[in-house]
């Protein structure tokens, strides 16, 4: 009897549903766990660990980590070929699959790292691309992947920890895009930002559900953000009367 190579058995009991992140683990036959996604005419399978596609670039753990290793031993002149960047563009999106896979399926903490990987690769290509335009359409997702990260950590906390540690994450990461939006010059689209305001949104709810009182240094951002001056100086000398936390 010939060996079936077709997959119509599993897009039928796995049906694709449009606009949503249709992700399951599962078994190999090895017995490792892999992580697949339905997309419109297939699957999508996927390593759980390292580089999604199980590739070992030069024996590296991921393109990032070959890539590191090839600055070191180069020196400050490293600087990325266009078939390097091009390799690395692959890596990119295999981690935004698996990014939105482990989103889907509340697997936080593996959301946080993955998203780790894609910020700090944005970091060295932005240093090591001498191609601006293509190193401009990687920052316009960088709003996106930090997202993604701020919200996740946030959620992996309330899960591990405390309502209060969540929202801190979420305060912790709104900070990191308002210093994202003066490093471009666009502070006056800060509130405005669909992002952002998902984020101020999540925040909310959980001070609400959990009853979760704003920190003094939130209170001291909101006042000068409302340019509440005076009360702003108070909340100066609070912070300023607290002990400082120092290392035992």
């Amino acid at each position: 009897m010939a060996r079936r190579h077709d997959i119509d058995r599993i897009l039928k009991e796995w049906s694709f549903e449009p606009g949503e992140v249709s992700a399951r683990l599962v078994k190999a036959t090895d017995g490792r766990q892999v992580l697949q996604m339905r997309v419109e005419m297939g699957v999508l399978q996927m390593e759980t660990e390292n580089r999604p596609d199980g590739r070992r670039p030069d024996g590296a753990d991921t393109y990032f980590d070959h890539l590191l290793t090839l600055s070191l031993s180069e020196g400050k002149d490293f600087e990325l070929t266009s078939e390097q960047c091009a390799e690395a563009d692959r890596e990119f999106l295999q981690f935004y699959h698996r990014r939105i896979c482990w989103l889907a399926l509340r697997e936080f903490r593996r959301a946080t790292r993955d998203a780790d990987h894609s910020l700090a690769f944005m970091d060295f290509v932005r240093a090591h691309s001498s191609d601006e335009e293509w190193t401009l359409n990687h920052e316009q997702y960088r709003p996106f992947v930090l997202f993604h990260r701020t919200q996740a950590s946030a959620l992996a906390k309330l899960e591990e920890e405390t309502p209060e540690a969540a929202v801190q994450e979420l305060t912790d990461g709104l900070q990191l895009f308002r210093d994202l939006f003066s490093q471009y010059e666009a502070e006056d689209q800060y509130e405005d930002d669909e992002l952002v305001q998902r984020l101020h949104e999540l925040r909310d709810a959980l001070r609400q559900q959990y009853n979760v009182k704003m920190s003094l240094p939130e209170r001291l951002a909101e006042a000068v953000a409302k340019e509440e001056y005076e009360l702003a100086a108070k909340l100066r000398d609070e912070l300023a009367k607290r002990p400082s936390r120092k290392s035992v």
